[in-house]
């Protein structure tokens, strides 16, 4: 069998059962997407499962406030990709009357869309012969074509090869093929080389060491911050404040504080950025809780203090509100809250 046919068979006997898959809805496909970039499969279901039954169609996407789009995607991470996606059905509402762009390049100036979600879309949802080149399918091409260093030349190799070893007739499928390949056989370590389809293909099982394809690029060493914030009550309330947009976390809300600089204490800091973020200068009455967090590309230790301010009014330019522990549900906030939220319900919320 030919590269194309012995892929397609192995994905009609092994493809994963995914509730976005094998259904004829463009919505569906480039919301899974989008929630696929930078998270796991498994990570990412519930998510999806739970958005398409409070926003069943892209009109309620569209029509939903920003605080209900995050508060659903609350705990996915990279919030601007939720962001982007409701921007966009705005967009497809008004300018398309609410159809899905089937051409490449206009779905690609929507906002959040990249060439790889583009050509995802395009060939799942729309029957496109447009290779979609993930990290899974970039693997399994350079084993195959016996490409070591991911530089453009290579990259434009494996794309032209996989423009003409695409499926016309199964554009989609063929993608999805290659994905799951990447996903479960031809992994980034231990690929299991016996029970891939296309073995008899593949200049890296020849080489009798596939993993050294790619070559992998060294991780930076990520960074670590100590963090410290504010408590700050009112009788039953506590101040949050809402995240700018262009920031990282944009649209979630918060307690006030900020990082811990060098020579400073825990305390120290949370006074001057609270006298920075806030012109307030609070009582510190005693350590709230503390939690560690690990993001993509840093870490932190988050430390937060139960405060008052007496007769001051917390003056900041982001929207910001009191509200009472039961009325965290109606608000998104961080993973990282949320854990000290937890260590808070197990103990006294109040000062």
């Amino acid at each position: 069998m030919s590269f194309k046919e012995s892929i397609l068979s192995w994905y009609d006997e092994n493809k994963r059962s995914l509730p976005f898959r094998d259904i004829k809805n463009p919505y569906f496909t480039w919301l899974s997407e989008i929630m696929l970039q930078q998270t796991q499969v498994n990570t990412m279901i519930p998510y999806f499962n739970r958005w398409i039954n409070i926003f069943p169609t892209l009109n309620d996407v569209a029509n939903a406030t920003e605080q209900e789009v995050l508060k659903l995607w609350e705990g996915l991470g990279y919030y601007s990709r939720c962001r982007n996606f409701q921007k966009a059905t705005q967009i497809v509402m008004k300018n398309y009357d609410g159809v899905i762009p089937n051409n490449y390049n206009e779905f690609l100036r929507l906002p959040g869309v990249g060439p790889y979600t583009a050509a995802a879309v395009m060939s799942i949802a729309f029957n496109k012969s447009i290779p979609a080149i993930d990290g899974n399918i970039r693997r399994v091409s350079s084993r195959i074509l016996g490409r070591k260093k991911m530089g453009a030349q290579a990259q434009k190799r494996i794309r032209n090869y996989l423009e003409r070893e695409i499926e016309h007739h199964r554009p989609g499928d063929f993608n999805q093929a290659l994905m799951d390949l990447g996903s479960s056989i031809c992994t980034p370590q231990k690929p299991m080389c016996k029970q891939c389809p296309i073995n008899t293909m593949c200049f890296a099982m020849d080489s009798g060491n596939p993993e050294l394809y790619p070559e992998k690029r060294k991780k930076k060493k990520s960074p670590h911050y100590n963090v410290a914030a504010g408590l700050i009550w009112d009788n039953d309330k506590f101040f949050i404040q809402k995240r700018s947009a262009k920031s990282l976390l944009g649209g979630l809300w918060e307690f006030p504080g900020g990082k811990v600089e060098k020579g400073e204490t825990v305390e120290g800091a949370l006074k001057r950025e609270l006298k920075e973020e806030c012109n307030i200068e609070p009582t510190i009455h005693g350590k709230a809780g503390a939690v560690k967090h690990v993001f993509s590309h840093f870490s932190i230790d988050l430390t937060v203090f139960h405060c008052s301010i007496d007769e001051q009014t917390p003056k900041t330019e982001l929207p910001n509100t009191w509200i009472t522990p039961n009325e965290i549900k109606q608000y998104p906030f961080p993973a990282a809250n949320h854990k000290l939220f937890k260590i808070l319900d197990q103990n006294d919320w109040n000062i």
